[in-house]
Order: structure tokens, then sequence, then C-alpha cells
């Protein structure tokens, strides 16, 4: 399952809206990289035969059948890093290089 908070959600629709997407899913993407690490990819998409579709804050998702395992119970959000940049994150278990946010 993925899961997508209130920030990540905010920013999703309003790109949408901007890029004349809106009705369309948002694909996400997982390949493994040669030092294990999670690349990720994000876009709006059309659904195809073998993809998984989920539905997190009203966001209608798809993921392909080879991505699916590596964004299992990962984390969408969006901050800011540095003052004025904002940047969406992965919170990914599956990911050796994740480390869970501190309290």
């Amino acid at each position: 399952m993925i899961t997508i908070t209130p920030a990540a959600a905010a920013q999703i629709k309003l790109s949408a809206e901007q890029g004349k997407a809106e009705g369309m899913a948002l694909r996400i993407a997982a390949s493994r990289n040669d030092d294990s690490s999670i690349h990720y990819g994000m876009g709006f998409d059309d659904s195809k035969a073998d993809d998984t579709t989920i539905t997190a804050d009203d966001i209608e998702i798809i993921v392909s059948k080879s991505s699916a395992e590596l964004l299992k119970d990962t984390t969408i959000d969006f901050v800011e890093l540095e003052p004025g940049k904002f940047q969406f994150i992965f919170m990914n278990p599956n990911d050796p290089n994740y480390k869970p946010p501190t309290a």
C-alpha cells in the first residue's frame, strides 16, 4: 500500500490542474539501482492491463507489476528541503538508504 500525505496530495492535484491532466491517474514507478537503492518516477498516465490501481487521498495511483513490490509500504510527502525549495520525497522501508524520520 502507498500512502500520500496531505501536502503531497495537494501538490499532485495542483500539478494535474496546471498540466491539464485532471482525471488522469498518477503513475508511480520504481526501479533498483546498481547500489540497491531505489530510483523513483512519477507522472500522469493511462492505466495498462497489468497495472495495480490504488486510491489514496482521492488520487488514483497506478503502479506496474514490476514496481509494486519495491513501493510496498511507501509514504510520499511534499516537503521544503531548503528555504523555498519543495520536493516530493519517498519514505520507503524497501530502500536500503531509507532512514525513518525521528520525532
